[in-house]
């Protein structure tokens, strides 16, 4: 754990090199794939375990609610994102590994939400979680499009999944603190293109 080995100003230090290599092509990628959704009324799908399982559910949050203006909230004409994180319903996850395994408890959900053209985000740090990569391969092998948040040497998932952002670090605590920092400004970037603010108000 770099934090028991690293003072502050050193540990801080170390996470602003790492922000630095993380290429900023991957970032925009990840936008345009979750803008793209809402444009075309797919489904985003989140994915992980522990603090991944976790983040899951709080970039969910954000991308359903924070896309919107605050005053745009009651508008139901307003076009939503629709996006779910499959770690959230206790029962079914509990059901899932209880009857049949661990390793399903995201691949049964896709069965029943999944359609070709959907996003399936799925976060790892190891890149082997195998819950994780049954539900990637499932979507891979049904037309949805796989997105990788990753850490250490990436695992299966890098390789797995068709586009992603990857963290080269062997620190799983930094690992998820990255994977979060960088979704806050892909969910800033969706929010000005859907609501055309920032750099993306229109030019006459």
């Amino acid at each position: 754990m770099l934090g028991a080995e690293l003072g502050f100003i050193d540990y801080r230090t170390r996470l602003h090199g790492e922000l630095d290599k993380i290429d900023p092509r991957d970032m925009q990628t990840w936008s345009d794939l979750v803008y793209d959704c809402w444009l075309t009324g797919r489904f985003v799908y989140i994915i992980g375990n522990g603090g991944s399982g976790t983040t899951a559910s709080h970039m969910a949050e954000d991308l359903g609610k924070s896309t919107l203006r605050p005053g745009d909230l009651r508008d139901e004409s307003k076009r939503r994102l629709k996006v779910l994180s499959l770690t959230d319903n206790a029962g079914w996850l509990m059901a899932v590994g209880n009857d049949l395994d661990y390793d399903q408890i995201f691949v049964q959900q896709l069965m029943n939400y999944g359609h070709e053209g959907d996003l399936l985000i799925a976060i790892s740090g190891s890149g082997n979680s195998p819950n994780v990569l049954n539900a990637v391969d499932w979507a891979n092998r049904h037309g949805l499009t796989t997105f990788g948040l990753t850490g250490y040497d990436g695992g299966q998932l890098r390789q797995q999944a068709h586009t992603g952002v990857h963290v080269d670090l062997n620190d799983m605590g930094m690992v998820e603190s990255i994977h979060l920092a960088l979704f806050h400004w892909m969910l800033n970037d969706v929010y000005a293109r859907i609501n055309e603010e920032g750099r993306y108000v229109p030019r006459d």
